[in-house]
């Protein structure tokens, strides 16, 4: 059977919704790819109760990925048939791009109804895509109370711990027993937020003091003083950058952690489903940066990609002509042993390969804190060293191979030195770029790249055909 033929069976046959279940993912939990037709042909066909089975068997977050392989014109069509609900889950799962393109077309009082269903930094995210005119009247549109509180998260700076937390928390002052807590929590079970791992212990200036974790209340007794079984906290200023925050999360493999005013008040908290996401985006950022381009989405644009890219490659096109005057300057030499034009392309590739991976592996360190003025002498001693041994294996490899070809071992000589001398500048540069960048406060991710890259083809043209100038001609 075509796979033709195999997309047109799953539209057409009638499925139960484990059924359903079972076509939309496959066994590594991505999307498959036969349910997308299956989808684009309910809109096509106006089916509205088909639609909402195929909807129905999909995770928010599995919405939201579907979203990602239609059309334009099939997302619009597609999202009045979300409930208010699960719209707004699938809308704190979007890309920003798509997402932002959903927003145009969701009227604003079903848009103030699924803000209304999400945490408050969820929400907030969402009505920061807005535009103005719209955010004025989703949030005139909002209960006063959930307006509030995301205006509230919005007042602070993008990337912080203000804007990454949620500010649904669960406190209990220090005189409450175990006994007095299940009794608040199980009373007021509609207005706690929907996912909390701790309660927060505070004095009476509302300032935490410690945290019980909900796992210790449901096994201690009832009489059981808060105070004795709460647990230290590390507390997250509200202007802490959410990369720091997401440090001191994987550091000290915290769940949750309150969020604290200047003047120390517990205002929110920030939950590990939070942090993933950052760790996610902050991993995404260097990757990208460090080959000089921006995330291009699924739905990113030409123009956009072109203008995130094409400024890099210009630099690199100018650090490549100042490599090429070296090359200009033995052009004689080149002329007289023809050999010289074949051999040092190698040589300054191999050295741009060995600082790519010095490179990565400094910006990763510096990225997780592992590389500071503590230590960083004796890592930069450890690369360099590392950096010639390798150097020296490749040489001789290459020296070899040399002679091989041209039988000739002064050649091999000026090759293999060559190479050990470019992968000591690979290294040197490799793991020093990165150091001073981040001491000036520039991200080592974004331009160490283009430093080592110019660095390694200057030194691997200039150190063979110096070289070669001395021993050779």
């Amino acid at each position: 059977m075509s796979r033709e033929t195999d997309d047109l069976a799953l539209r057409e046959r009638p499925e139960s919704e484990e059924d359903l279940e079972d076509l939309a993912l496959g066994e590594d939990y991505s999307l498959n790819p036969a349910y997308v037709p299956m989808v684009v042909d309910a809109l096509d066909r106006g089916d509205a109760e088909r639609l909402r089975e195929l909807l129905g068997a999909l995770h928010p977050a599995d919405i939201a990925d579907l979203m990602g392989f239609l059309s334009a014109d099939d997302r619009e069509e597609l999202v009045p048939h979300l409930d208010p609900e699960i719209l707004g889950e699938v809308l704190s799962e979007l890309d920003t791009e798509i997402r932002e393109e959903i927003l145009e077309h969701v009227p604003s009082q079903v848009l103030a109804k699924a803000l209304g269903d999400m945490e408050s930094d969820d929400a907030a995210d969402v009505v920061d895509d807005l535009e103005a005119d719209k955010r004025a009247q989703v949030l005139a549109a909002m209960p006063e109370t959930e307006r509030a509180a995301i205006e509230t998260t919005l007042a602070y700076e993008d990337e912080t711990a203000g804007r990454l937390m949620q500010r649904e928390v669960v406190a209990a002052p220090q005189f409450w027993t175990v006994g007095h807590t299940i009794d608040y929590l199980r009373r007021e079970g509609d207005e706690l937020p929907e996912l909390f791992f701790d309660v927060y212990v505070v004095d009476p200036a509302y300032k935490p003091v410690g945290a019980c974790p909900v796992s210790h209340l449901l096994r201690a007794q009832r009489e059981t003083p808060l105070a004795q079984i709460m647990e230290q906290i590390t507390e997250i200023p509200v202007d802490m950058d959410q990369e720091e925050v997401a440090y001191i999360f994987d550091k000290y493999r915290l769940i949750s952690a309150p969020v604290v005013e200047p003047g120390g008040r517990l205002v929110g908290q920030i939950t590990v489903d939070d942090i993933v996401g950052v760790i996610q985006e902050e991993t995404e950022e260097d990757i990208l940066a460090l080959a000089g381009v921006s995330d291009a989405g699924r739905d990113a644009g030409i123009l956009g990609i072109i203008r995130s890219r094409l400024p890099w490659l210009v630099i690199n096109l100018a650090t490549e002509a100042i490599a090429a005057t070296v090359v200009g300057a033995f052009q004689d030499e080149i002329a007289k042993l023809t050999a010289l034009a074949v051999l040092m392309p190698i040589v300054s590739s191999l050295g741009g390969n060995a600082g790519t991976q010095t490179l990565t592996v400094a910006v990763r360190a510096i990225a997780s804190r592992e590389l500071n003025a503590a230590n960083s002498m004796r890592v930069i001693i450890r690369e360099i060293v590392v950096g010639l041994f390798n150097g020296a294996a490749m040489g001789s490899l290459l020296g070899l191979a040399t002679y091989v070809f041209w039988h000739d071992w002064k050649l091999s000589a000026v090759v293999g030195v060559a190479v050990l001398a470019n992968f000591f500048v690979a290294a040197f540069c490799g793991i020093l770029a990165p150091i001073v960048l981040e001491r000036l406060g520039r991200d080592p991710a974004v331009s160490s790249s283009v430093v080592v890259t110019f660095m390694t083809d200057f030194f691997g043209f200039l150190a063979i055909l110096g070289i070669a100038a001395l021993i050779l001609l």
